[in-house]
């Protein structure tokens, strides 16, 4: 596995709610970072695959869309 270190400048007060987050659960706040990186590309390449399933449905299914759609 490759691992990456970088620098994330946060918005005022975001460190300290996610510090405070962390805390509550018993994590670190590097922990955290990466659970919300996690969740933000599993949404991320879902909404892409329906997209992309949705378009292969209009497209095979276009004309019966137009015939519903009258």
């Amino acid at each position: 596995m490759v691992r990456m270190v970088t620098t994330v400048n946060l918005p005022d007060g975001l460190l300290e709610r996610l510090t405070d987050l962390a805390s509550q659960e018993h994590r670190s706040v590097d922990a955290a970072i990466v659970e919300a990186i996690e969740e933000y590309v599993s949404a991320r390449s879902r909404r892409s695959r329906v997209r992309d399933l949705a378009g292969e449905v209009a497209e095979r299914d276009a004309e019966l869309l137009r015939r519903l759609a009258q």
